[in-house]
Order: structure tokens, then C-alpha cells, then sequence
């Protein structure tokens, strides 16, 4: 009989598969290294087992102890699996960017999730760092795993995840990209890859607002390089040990736009469902891809799955929110998603100026379109209204129909952010968006721009 003696036994021997469609303006063969097919969905199974496994050896833990890590999600998953075959208790601390996914998910196999602010410095009492710190010395018999300066997270790349790549490309690899966090999957392998070949290129994807690609050309950690930014599982505003700075040739830096369009543009053209950090480092290979050329063999490691994502990253409410939509993809219907059901605001010819104001003052809105027997006859915004009210203050007790300009244009559903945006200009602030059986709604210039920002 074909078995495994539990999950753990599953870890490893992931796939790699051609890219197609999405690389198709880039030279060479580029090929995909799927961590998903892990069985905790990510490339952190392998160091999370072998870093439970040393300190067992070393006699860091003991039976019915309790692991302890600051993790962004995944590593805390590869240990939850470790801790239910081996016996332990689970403690993770994530910081408040983490999905909700990812949470939930680590409660789900029984961690103990402590949720820390984003916007703390590392030696902040509250950092993800420092609570994982604190939570040590305060349980007897744990062992904080401390992925970033573990030795054992990039000895199991070294042992693993290096020559998996190597025997599956027949060591005809040339380079070799991942998303840098801890720096124990990049470091791993680039030391079992460069022991073989030397020449093979190791290419690293970082964040903007993370130290790693300055520190790396200047030997400076540049606290002015800090700053927030979205992107889960890469980048960091710390130095860890994991990381071998000499082992890489270059780091990229990544938009946290670029990373989450990137990531659908993966699912849509390759139906690879991955995780946020999956994004940044295909970006990475599209813009270094001067340096490649026909004979090149390039390995991207695509980290975790992205059904961790489906939230965020896979959420069009999500990503309008950042404006990450990319709006050479947007059509009209949008930009109105989000307020589609509710009624459009509209105003009769013959009612008076100060009905107007009041539904504009009501529901915060400048403009609205102006009807006459169920017909769009015109337009009213406080533009046009102001000049008019200062010069004659009885104008507010007159009909609508005195001050109105005329009737906003109307667009489909369907029509694209460029043919809306030749219909807005100085004198006509919106649209109205034709919804079929009667409905419209509006499009202003204020939705315009911000959905092209």
C-alpha cells in the first residue's frame, strides 16, 4: 500500500509548471515553482518542520510544549501542522495587515492568534516581534521558533527546495526569483543553486517601504526607507539573520499595485490561484526582463495559495478601496458597484432652487440631473447655483427649470473609463449610466477621478 504515516510526510516534491500567456513578451523559458501544493498551502511547510525538528533535537522543546512565532500567516500554518501530529500547543502573533483569511485559518487548526499593530517599530511592547518575545518567557516549556534568525528556515531550502529546482530543470536553471521576508527560502536555495553554478542569477522581490534593496547596494539600513505598505509575506523593516545578502544579485522593488494586479492577471492567464506576494515576483522577471534572452531558464517560486487572499487581493471592493483597479479595465457599471441599488437622486423642473439644495445639503452631493415628465430635460449642480444665489438670494424660491443647465449625457453600462471621460469636461460634470428597464445612475467627475488615480 502507497501511504504516508501522517500530513507531514506530504511536505515537499512540489510541481513546476510552464508560464504561458503572461510571459509570452519575455525571453525564455519561464517556469513556475507551485508551493501550493504543499499540504499547509505554502513553501513555509518545509522550514516550519525542520525548525520544530532541530529544536526537538536540541532539546528546545518537550513533549506538551508550546511553540510560539511571529508569523504573517504561513509559517504559523507548516507549525500548526507540526503541532498537531507532534503533540504541541500553538501560539502565533500577526500583525493587523494579515488577512482575515489567514486568521481565521490558523484558528482553525487550533493556534492561539494574537493580533499586533502594523504601525509599531520592531521594538515596539506591541509589535508582532515583541509580543512572540514576551509570550516566551511567560509559558513554561515553549520554544519561540524565530523564523527570521533560525538557522534551520534556510538549511531547509538548502536541503529541499534547491535541489527540487536543480533536478527538475536538469540544471539548465540560469535564475532563480522569490519574494524576500525572513530570506531563508532565497538564501537556502541560492547556496544549493550557486554550489552547483555559479553563474545562476538569484533575483529578489522587495516592497516599497522595506529595507532590503538599499541595505543590499549600500550597506546602509535606511530607517527613512520604512514605511507601511500592503503587501503580505515580503519585504521587512528589520535585518534578519536568514537573509545572506552575498548570495543575491539583485533586488526589485515592487508597487503594492503592481503585486495585486499581477496576482489576478496570474489567475486570469494561467489559472493559478496564488497568494499577494505571487505577483510581486512575476512583476519582477517583467521588469528586469532586458536582462534575459532566449536561452534563458528562469524559476519563480510562487509562495502560498490564494485562497488566503479572496478578501483582499481577489476583492474588487477591496482593491477600488487602494485604487489598485487598474481603470484601462474598469467599465461604467464599476464605478457604481458599490451604490447600484439605491434610488437616483433627481430633482423636478418645476420645484423650487432650495428643494434642490436641501436634497443636495441631505445627501452630500453638487449635482443633480433634472427631471420633466419622467425625462432627463436638464442638470443642477452648486457651480452654477452659487453665482446665481449671490447675485439674486430670492432665486432659491424659483423653479428649477430658471437655473438648469442642460441634461447630463448618457452611457452604457458597458463603456469604457476613456469614452466616459470625453463626455466630462468644464461645463458638465457627470454622466448618467443607462442600467436597462429604466434605471440610471450617476457618474461624477469626483468618481471619475478617483478611479483613475
Amino acid at each position: 500500500m502507497d501511504f504516508k504515516e501522517n500530513i507531514l510526510g506530504t511536505i515537499g516534491n512540489t510541481p513546476m509548471v510552464k508560464l504561458n500567456k503572461i510571459a509570452e513578451d519575455i525571453p525564455g523559458t519561464i517556469l513556475a515553482k507551485l508551493e501550493y501544493f504543499n499540504p499547509g498551502h505554502s513553501v513555509k511547510d518545509r522550514m516550519a518542520l525542520k525548525m520544530v525538528e532541530d529544536a526537538e533535537k536540541n532539546g528546545q522543546i518537550k513533549p506538551g510544549g508550546t511553540l510560539i512565532e511571529c508569523t504573517s500567516g504561513n509559517t504559523g500554518m507548516g507549525l500548526a501542522l507540526a503541532a498537531i501530529v507532534k503533540g504541541y500547543k500553538l501560539h502565533c502573533t500577526l500583525s493587523d495587515k494579515q488577512s482575515k483569511e489567514k486568521m481565521d485559518i490558523l484558528r482553525a487548526v487550533g493556534a492561539v492568534v494574537h493580533v499586533c499593530p502594523t504601525n509599531v517599530t520592531p521594538d515596539h511592547p506591541e509589535s508582532y516581534y515583541s509580543v512572540a518575545k514576551r509570550l516566551n518567557e511567560e509559558i513554561p516549556n515553549s520554544f519561540w521558533v524565530n523564523q527570521y534568525d533560525n538557522p534551520g528556515n534556510s538549511i531547509a531550502h538548502y536541503e529541499s527546495t534547491g535541489p527540487e529546482i536543480w533536478k527538475q530543470t536538469e540544471g539548465k536553471i540560469t535564475h532563480f526569483v522569490v519574494g524576500v521576508g525572513t530570506g531563508g527560502t532565497i538564501s537556502g536555495v541560492a547556496k544549493y543553486l550557486k554550489e552547483k553554478n555559479p553563474a545562476i542569477k538569484i533575483w529578489g522581490a522587495d516592497s516599497y517601504g522595506s529595507v532590503f534593496k538599499k541595505y543590499h547596494e549600500t550597506g546602509i539600513f535606511d530607517e527613512k526607507e520604512i514605511y507601511s505598505y500592503i503587501t503580505e509575506g515580503i519585504g521587512e523593516d528589520i535585518l534578519p539573520k536568514n537573509v545572506d545578502f552575498s548570495l543575491i544579485d539583485h533586488f526589485e522593488k515592487v508597487t503594492d499595485r503592481d503585486g495585486a494586479l499581477v496576482t489576478r492577471e496570474l489567475a486570469r492567464k494561467e489559472g493559478m490561484l496564488l497568494g499577494y506576494s505571487a505577483g510581486s515576483a512575476f512583476q519582477t522577471i517583467r521588469q528586469m526582463k532586458h536582462e534575459l534572452n532566449e536561452d534563458s531558464v528562469v524559476v519563480v517560486l510562487f509562495h502560498d495559495h490564494g485562497s488566503r487572499y479572496v478578501g483582499k487581493v481577489f476583492n474588487d471592493d477591496w482593491m477600488r478601496e487602494r485604487g489598485f483597479l487598474n481603470e484601462e479595465n474598469q467599465v461604467a457599471r464599476d464605478l457604481i458597484s458599490e451604490h447600484k441599488n439605491l434610488p437616483l437622486l433627481t430633482v423636478n423642473s418645476g420645484e423650487p432652487v432650495h428643494n434642490a439644495i436641501a436634497i443636495m445639503r441631505k445627501f452630500g452631493v453638487s449635482q443633480l440631473p433634472v427631471l420633466e415628465d419622467g425625462k432627463f430635460v436638464g442638470s443642477l449642480d452648486d457651480v452654477h447655483l452659487l453665482p446665481a444665489l449671490t447675485k439674486d438670494p430670492s432665486a432659491r424660491d424659483k423653479a428649477v427649470s430658471n437655473y438648469m443647465h442642460t441634461p447630463y449625457p448618457v452611457v452604457q453600462a458597458s463603456d469604457p473609463l476613456s469614452t466616459i471621460s470625453k463626455k466630462i469636461d468644464e461645463s458638465n460634470g457627470a454622466v448618467l449610466v443607462d442600467l436597462g428597464q429604466g434605471k440610471y445612475h450617476i457618474i461624477t467627475r469626483h468618481d471619475l477621478v478617483a478611479a483613475m488615480s
